[in-house]
């Protein structure tokens, strides 16, 4: 068997177990990762880094070695993320920039300032976005019309900005955070909110499959999180399948890790639910949503 051949081969068999691994029992496979330092002397850029997901990612990525660009609107939340992981991880280095993912040439010159700052950028985290969507025809467009623009328009900047960047280097990993609501038209609260995640997906599949076209290396991750505990829905209703944060952002980061092409997370049970809400009668999935 050529050498070649044969490194492809035992890489891609490495990959496999890493990812079922990942999937399966996720905090094990940090935890690998962690006494490995696996990204030591990269440097990852998260947006909306100031509370939730983001904060929790960031959090997650600074243990394992990295390198962090962080950035958001509130710069006391990031100033103290900074402070805090600055002095438990001494070895890294910690930047902050303030975005308003609204503000459309704003992404651009944070990711370019960024990117200037570390002299590279790894990996970048679309995770900036909002969960305030109502019903369709009841007088709440203004609401309807800021959650899509948030979750598409300003992620499709946001993936623009990372791309220059990952083109002009040749190299590079995006991470698109979904949602499982993304699967399904949804009712209620949710159908604005789900088809702004869904037109993300598409987006970044999209830009997969560019990346395939060029034969570029660059690597394209869609995550799509199940139901996670997090600020931004303290005061909602037990959901379906909830984890708390730690568990959740644990199960993304790890995925993300694997630089897998899609994943469901925490991947029990939603891997199946997600293949089953694509298939279900609208009337079950309403239940599950």
């Amino acid at each position: 068997m050529p050498h070649k051949l044969k490194k492809i081969m035992t890489q891609t068999v490495k990959k496999s177990k890493d990812q079922a691994l990942s999937a399966v029992q996720p905090a094990r496979y940090l935890k690998r990762l962690t006494k490995l330092q696996v990204g030591q002397g990269k440097t990852v850029l998260v947006t909306g880094a100031s509370s939730g997901l983001g904060e929790g990612m960031a959090r997650l990525f600074a243990k394992l070695g990295y390198n962090l660009a962080i950035c958001a609107r509130r710069t006391d939340r990031l100033e103290q993320l900074q402070a805090e992981l600055s002095d438990k991880h001494p070895n890294i280095r910690i930047a902050y920039r303030v975005l308003d993912v609204t503000d459309y040439d704003t992404i651009f010159e944070v990711f370019d300032a960024f990117a200037a700052d570390f002299g590279q950028i790894d990996r970048v985290v679309v995770n900036a976005g909002v969960g305030d969507s109502r019903r369709i025809g009841k007088g709440r467009f203004e609401t309807n019309r800021r959650t899509a623009e948030i979750n598409f328009v300003s992620a499709l900047a946001q993936c623009e900005a990372a791309m220059k960047i990952f083109r002009a280097q040749n190299s590079g990993h995006l991470v698109v955070i979904s949602s499982m609501s993304a699967m399904r038209g949804l009712p209620k609260h949710m159908t604005t909110y789900g088809a702004s995640k869904a037109g993300l997906a598409y987006l970044a599949e999209g830009i997969r499959a560019d990346m395939l076209l060029d034969k570029l290396p660059i690597k394209v991750s869609t995550i799509y999180p199940g139901y996670i505990r997090t600020e931004i829905n303290t005061n909602a209703k037990p959901l379906p399948f909830e984890v708390d944060a730690d568990t959740g952002t644990k199960a993304i980061v790890a995925a993300i890790e694997t630089e897998v092409a899609e994943a469901c997370v925490p991947s029990l049970p939603w891997s199946i639910v997600g293949k089953a809400m694509k298939h279900l009668p609208l009337n079950i999935v309403n239940k599950i949503s």
